[in-house]
C-alpha cells in the first residue's frame, strides 16, 4: 500500500472515531436523562399504587387503558417493546414513529402501576431508540447512519436502566441478530452506553448490584453440577418462549376490539392473584433479591411467574420481558439447587444470567451481566451456563423479530437469515456414524416398532 493512501486511510478512519464519539455521546446524554426520568415516574407511581391493598384490582382497567392508548396513538409500542425496536432496524432502516416515546412510557407505567408482570428495560430501550430516531431525522442523517444511532439507543437504554454498562451496551449490538454481531457499530454503542449510565447514575439513578459473598472453588463436581443447571435453564427459557406464543395465539382467537380483550387479561390475572399470591406481580425485585441471597424459592414459583407475564404481555400490557426473565431465572436456579441439595444463592444467580442467554439468545451479554452484577468469581460458571442455555433453547427468542444468521448445531438443518417468527420448520439432518445420526435411528426404529404394534 503506498503512503499516501496509508495516511489517507487513517485519516479516514480518524475522523469516524471522532464523528461517533460525539454522536454517540449526544445520544448517550439524552437517553441517560430519559432513562432516569423514566426510572423515576415508575418509582413514585408504584409506592403510590402500593399503599393500597387490593391496587391489583384496577388492572383490567390497566391492561384496557394501556392497549386503548397503543391502539389509537402509536401501535408500534404494543407488547414488550425490544422487539419493535429490533424490527425498526431490520425493516425500517430505523424509522421510528415519535409518538412511541411518551405511548410508551406512559403505557408502561400505567401497567406496572396496577400489577401488570412485565419489566422497565424493554420500554427504556424502545424509549432510547425512539429518541435517538427523533434526533436523526432533526439533522437529517443518511440511512446508515440512522441505523447506527437506533443502535446506540437501544444499548444506552439497557446500559441505563439496569446499571450495566458494558453488557447492555453489548447487548443492543448482540440482540439483532442469532450468531454475529455489527463489530462496526460497537465502539459508538459502546460510548453511548457508557455514557448514558453515567448520565442516569448521576442524576440519581440506583442500581441493583449483589457481589457474591462466597463461590465456592472450582471442582469437577461443581462443574457437573453447573452444566445439568444450564440444560435445566435452557428448557425453562424453552418453555417461556412457548407460552408467550400460547398466549398470544389465545389473544388472536378472541374476536373482539384489541383494548377489550385488555379486561380479559387483566381479570384473568386478578383471579390468578387470589388464587396464589400478589408475589408474581409487577417487577418483583424484592423475590429477586431474596433467592439471591439464598432464601429458598418455592419449586413452582418461575412457573407462576412465567403464566403471569404471558399473559400480561399477550393481552395489551406493555413494558419489558428482562425484569421477568430474572425473576424466573432466579427463582427456577433457587428450585433446581433446593431439588439437588446445592447451594441456592449460587444458582439464583447463575440461572438469572442464564435465562437471559437462552431466552434472548445473547450468551455474551448475559455472560459480562453476570461479572457486573454479581462480581469475577462468578464468571466461569456463569458464562459455561449462559451458553449451554443459548443452546439448549434452540432456535426460538421472545423476540420474534430477531435474524438467525447462525445454526446452533451442524446436525440441524434450518433456513438461515430470516426472522425468528418466521422460521417454520426445523429437520434433523445427522452426519453418518455421529451420536446424533444412531440417536435418530434409534427414535425411528422406536417409532416403527410403536406403528407395527398398533396395526396388530
Amino acid at each position: 500500500m503506498k503512503k499516501k493512501h496509508l495516511i489517507l486511510e487513517q485519516s479516514v478512519l480518524f475522523i469516524s472515531i471522532v464523528k461517533w464519539f460525539f454522536l454517540a455521546s449526544c445520544v448517550g446524554v439524552l437517553v441517560g436523562t430519559s432513562t432516569y426520568v423514566f426510572i423515576e415516574i415508575l418509582h413514585r407511581s408504584t409506592l403510590y399504587a402500593g399503599q393500597f391493598k387490593y391496587y391489583y384490582l384496577l388492572l383490567p382497567v390497566a391492561l384496557f387503558l394501556s392497549g386503548l392508548l397503543i391502539r389509537l396513538f402509536a401501535p408500534e409500542a404494543k407488547g414488550h417493546g425490544t422487539e419493535k425496536v429490533i424490527e425498526a432496524v431490520h425493516r425500517y432502516g430505523g424509522k421510528m414513529n415519535p409518538f412511541t416515546v411518551p405511548v410508551k412510557l406512559v403505557a408502561t407505567v400505567i401497567t406496572i402501576m396496577a400489577g401488570g408482570s412485565v419489566g422497565k428495560e424493554g420500554p427504556a430501550a424502545q424509549i432510547g431508540a425512539g429518541l435517538s430516531s427523533i434526533f436523526a431525522r432533526i439533522f437529517r442523517f443518511n440511512k446508515k447512519d440512522k441505523r447506527v444511532l437506533i443502535i446506540c439507543g437501544i444499548s444506552a437504554g439497557f446500559a441505563s436502566v439496569f446499571g450495566t454498562p458494558i453488557a447492555g451496551a453489548l447487548f443492543g449490538v448482540e440482540v439483532l441478530f442469532i450468531g454475529t454481531m455489527f463489530y462496526d457499530v460497537m465502539f459508538p454503542s459502546f460510548v453511548a452506553g457508557i455514557i448514558s449510565y453515567q448520565v442516569s447514575s448521576s442524576l440519581g439513578a440506583v442500581y441493583f448490584y449483589s457481589p457474591m459473598e462466597f463461590v465456592p472453588k472450582f471442582s469437577e463436581g461443581l462443574f457437573i453440577e453447573v452444566i445439568i443447571g444450564a440444560v435445566f435453564f435452557g428448557l425453562c427459557s424453552l418453555l417461556l418462549i412457548e407460552t408467550m406464543k400460547l398466549m398470544e395465539s389465545a389473544n388472536r382467537r378472541i374476536k373482539i376490539w384489541e383494548p377489550f380483550k385488555g379486561l380479559i387479561g387483566g381479570s384473568i390475572i386478578v383471579l390468578l392473584v387470589f388464587a396464589t399470591s400478589t408475589r408474581y406481580l409487577g417487577l418483583g425485585l424484592d423475590t429477586i433479591q431474596e433467592a439471591l441471597q439464598g432464601t429458598t424459592a418455592f419449586t413452582y414459583e418461575f412457573l407462576l411467574k412465567i403464566v403471569f407475564t404471558c399473559i400480561t404481555l399477550a393481552f395489551c400490557g406493555s413494558g419489558g420481558v428482562v425484569t421477568p426473565i430474572f425473576f424466573i431465572g432466579a427463582t427456577a436456579g433457587s428450585a433446581f439447587a433446593l431439588m439437588l441439595g446445592l447451594d441456592p444463592s449460587l444458582f439464583a444467580a447463575i440461572g438469572m444470567v442464564s435465562l437471559l442467554a437462552g431466552a434472548t439468545n445473547t450468551p455474551i451479554s448475559a455472560s459480562i451481566m453476570a461479572i457486573e452484577f454479581f462480581g469475577p468469581e462468578l464468571a466461569p460458571y456463569a458464562a459455561v451456563s449462559c451458553i449451554v442455555s443459548y443452546v439448549m433453547t434452540g432456535h426460538r427468542s421472545v423476540f420474534p423479530s430477531q435474524v438467525l444468521d447462525t445454526k446452533k448445531s451442524s446436525s440441524i438443518y434450518i433456513e438461515k437469515g430470516v426472522v425468528m417468527e418466521n422460521v417454520k420448520s426445523v429437520r434433523i439432518r445427522p452426519r453418518p456414524h455421529s451420536i446424533t445420526d444412531a440417536l435418530v435411528r434409534l427414535i425411528n426404529k422406536l417409532r416403527d416398532a410403536r406403528n407395527s404394534l398398533k396395526k396388530k
